[in-house]
């Protein structure tokens, strides 16, 4: 079939909107029609080329939610219809990690993802000229059909937006499980969180929620405070006007439990460091681009603190999504809280753009604006509102 998609030609080359063909399933694989797609730090590096060469040209898109359209042969649990969030790891369940239980380290998932291609191999999607495009992160779903490993598409409940779904793929997932998996946040903990965009306010929400007793945000400008103290910061740090590291110990009685580093870059990893106090453990959530390289000062082991990596939340994305499922519908996880803008497809480039600029939070590309229940150019918030009142319980909150 024919469709729209977001296409990656080059790096430096802004990415496009192209008409591209895109094959039928085949087996273990289903195609998705896509309400909705966030744009993600990661799609940025991508289009930068700082995940590795060659991963072009590409499909971009990997955080998204749509309706099941065809399956393909041997596809159980999954039929037309079925409303989806796409999952960017889809496991094969058989290999040392996956039997070890760290499925987000799954190897055919990453050799696949790294690749651009489908778990079952290859690519589906072809462009004008008939030449391969690779899947970003085996989904890509900037584009208005998507195939994908059946595996990477995990059921969702009807009463979820499907606008608001699609943050649940890769921010939510991501951002709940480096406090649950990764840190094992504890009720009482305090709690550092550096850059507060769409993955960094789903930290604070998810250490809200998990009872830590001191919130600190930091981020550069006013606006990206705000919307982290409306998440649940208790506190709110400038680092464009503030040393962070000590203000965070400060605000913590001489250092956090738990620091989460949001960003991906040498100084924020080392400030997240430097604000631990003895004991306390700095988990790297922020996706660094290749050839990045952080010196700690190694006596500072002595006093026991940790620095560990988090993976798409370090744990079994498909679990997670269900209980997330569940905190959206019990009115515990406000999603929409986390959205600055409401684009449409061509407005892809432009939302990369404020990301490198460090600018608002996670834009949601809505590409079909009767499943997605938002137009482009909708306000999130009055969205969110007006289905709170609605008659579905759990519509928007």
């Amino acid at each position: 079939m024919t469709i729209r998609a977001c296409v990656l030609r080059e790096p430096g080359r802004p990415p496009a909107v192209e008409t591209v063909t895109l094959a039928p399933p085949g087996p273990g694989e289903v195609r998705v029609r896509v309400a909705a797609a966030g744009v993600c730090h990661s799609d940025v590096h991508l289009a930068d080329g700082l995940l590795g060469d060659g991963r072009w040209p590409m499909v971009l898109g990997h955080e998204g939610a749509g309706v099941v359209e065809a399956v393909g042969d041997g596809v159980a649990g999954l039929a037309p219809g079925d409303r989806i969030v796409f999952c960017m790891v889809a496991s094969c369940g058989e290999c040392e990690p996956c039997r070890a239980g760290r499925p987000t380290l799954c190897e055919p998932a990453g050799a696949a993802s790294f690749a651009g291609s489908l778990p079952g191999g290859g690519s589906r999607l072809r462009d004008r000229d008939g030449a391969p495009l690779q899947h970003a992160l085996t989904v890509a779903c900037f584009a208005q059909h998507a195939v994908v490993a059946a595996a990477g598409a995990i059921p969702i409940p009807d009463d979820v937006p499907l606008w608001q779904a699609a943050l649940l793929g890769c921010g939510a997932v991501t951002g709940f499980g480096a406090v649950a998996n990764a840190a094992r946040l504890r009720a009482g903990d305090r709690v550092a969180v550096i850059g507060c965009g769409g993955v960094g306010l789903q930290v604070i929400a998810a250490a809200r929620l998990a009872g830590a007793a001191t919130i600190v945000a930091v981020d550069r400008g006013a606006g990206k405070l705000e919307r982290a103290l409306r998440r649940g910061a208790t506190h709110a740090v400038d680092a464009g006007t503030e040393d962070a590291a000590s203000r965070i110990a400060a605000l913590t009685d001489g250092g956090a439990d738990r620091c989460f580093e949001v960003v991906g870059r040498a100084e924020t990893i080392r400030a997240a460091w430097d604000a631990l106090r003895p004991g306390g453990t700095a988990v790297v959530v922020g996706l660094a681009p290749r050839g990045v390289e952080v010196s700690l000062p190694a006596i500072e082991l002595l006093s026991e603190k940790a620095l560990i990596g988090s993976y798409y939340g370090s744990g079994d994305p498909r679990r997670t999504l269900s209980e997330l499922v569940g905190l959206v519908r019990d009115g515990r996880l406000a999603l929409d809280e986390v959205v600055s803008d409401l684009i449409d497809l061509d407005g892809v480039p432009a939302a990369l753009d404020r990301l490198r600029r460090g600018e608002g939070a996670r834009s949601v590309a809505v590409i079909d604006p009767d499943l997605a229940g938002a137009r482009p150019g909708d306000d999130a918030g009055e969205i969110a509102a007006r289905a709170a009142g609605s008659a579905t319980p759990g519509a928007a909150r």
